[in-house]
């Protein structure tokens, strides 16, 4: 039976209650952390606002690092693609032979 968990997250000075899977608890307190320090360092090293300026930027921060790993994966993926036509080209010319 998958029981659900009732746990309490902080994010920039707020309190939100969630209701989660258990797997899911880790990741979103490690989430929870780190949109906390990159608030931190936001507030920090920049003159920011308001809490909602802060967040618009960890929002982006975090939207621009996945859209960077798409792009690094797809490209990854490419290459390994090639390789692989290559090596079977290689295969299929050497038992042609």
């Amino acid at each position: 039976m998958n029981e659900k968990l009732k746990i309490k997250l902080s994010i920039a000075d707020r309190v939100y209650p969630l209701t989660v899977d258990p797997m899911q608890e880790e990741g979103l307190r490690s989430a929870s952390k780190k949109i906390d320090i990159m608030i931190k360092q936001f507030e920090e090293n920049y003159a920011v606002r308001d809490k909602q300026d802060v967040l618009a930027m960890c929002a982006l921060q975090f939207a621009s690092q996945l859209e960077q790993k798409k792009i690094e994966t797809t490209e990854d993926n490419q290459e390994s693609l090639e390789r692989l036509k290559k090596i079977n080209d290689l295969l299929a010319n050497y038992l042609e032979k």
